[in-house]
């Protein structure tokens, strides 16, 4: 495993995390007062943050079948979180046994359960890489010591990108890291967006400035820029909700209102 040693990890629990928050969505164990006191504030501005975090999961699920029965046997997931069972890497391998998964988070209490991300198959391999999202150089070299950079990688940037503004350089992070993909690999976005309710978009962020954090919800059009260069698969970027439901795992949400999140896989010509 690359990084730290999982018994010498020091966890900040004096501000909230998006990992361990979403953790907190999912109904997890793996977080803070901290985490919980800042979810329920965001549950005040939309009371559907945990149907949210489902939905952005029940999409990893489907897209990574879909690459699995599609050739795909390498992934590199940045911004994996806290584990939760079915992880990408058991998702890949159901269907591909020999599939090679990296995982990549800044958090260190995912490091400190890193070992749920590392029950390989015999056939495969899974590894995990403690680094910031945007140290993208130093994320591909350590994955390129399990990962082939010669053969198809899908590179998954999960409920990511909106954690990291315009003027931080989103952009030209997903366009360092897909230029080093060869031809054939993919790119998966999911990401949250303030389409349906502005204010309360406007809202949220003002909410995360307040604690030192980033967010930067997006537009569809904004969402579908990162894809630039790229062939998106069918349906497009959608409503994560909407992402081939035919693949399963769709999630029952309270109202009729849309989930706020786009999400998209497109391949490298």
């Amino acid at each position: 495993m690359t990084g730290q040693d999982p018994q010498a990890v020091e966890i900040d629990t004096s501000k909230p995390h998006p990992a361990r928050m979403y953790d907190w969505f999912l109904g997890g164990k793996d977080n803070y007062p901290v985490d919980e006191q800042m979810a329920e504030q965001l549950l005040a501005l939309d009371s559907r943050g945990r149907d949210m975090a489902r939905v952005n999961r029940a999409f990893m699920h489907r897209a990574t079948r879909w690459l699995a029965e599609n050739g795909v046997r390498q992934f590199l997931d940045i911004g994996s979180g806290i584990p939760t069972e079915p992880n990408l890497h058991q998702i890949a391998q159901r269907t591909a046994p020999d599939a090679r998964v990296v995982y990549c988070d800044n958090d260190p209490i995912v490091l400190a359960h890193a070992a749920a991300l590392l029950r390989s198959t015999p056939e495969g391999a899974t590894e995990y890489i403690q680094a910031d999202a945007r140290q993208p150089d130093a994320i591909l070299e350590a994955a390129g010591k399990i990962l082939d950079f010669d053969r198809p990688i899908a590179l998954s940037l999960l409920a990511l990108l909106h954690f990291v503004d315009d003027e931080d350089g989103a952009a030209e992070l997903v366009d360092r890291l897909v230029e080093r993909l060869p031809s054939g690999s993919y790119l998966v976005l999911s990401h949250t967006t303030g389409d349906f309710d502005p204010e309360g978009a406007a809202e949220a962020r003002a909410l995360y400035k307040a604690r030192g954090m980033t967010l930067r919800p997006r537009s569809r059009a904004e969402l579908t820029a990162f894809f630039h260069g790229l062939e998106i698969v069918e349906p497009g970027v959608s409503l994560s909700a909407d992402w081939r439901p035919e693949l399963g795992e769709v999630i029952d949400v309270s109202g009729d209102d849309p989930i706020p999140g786009y999400a998209g896989v497109a391949r490298k010509r």
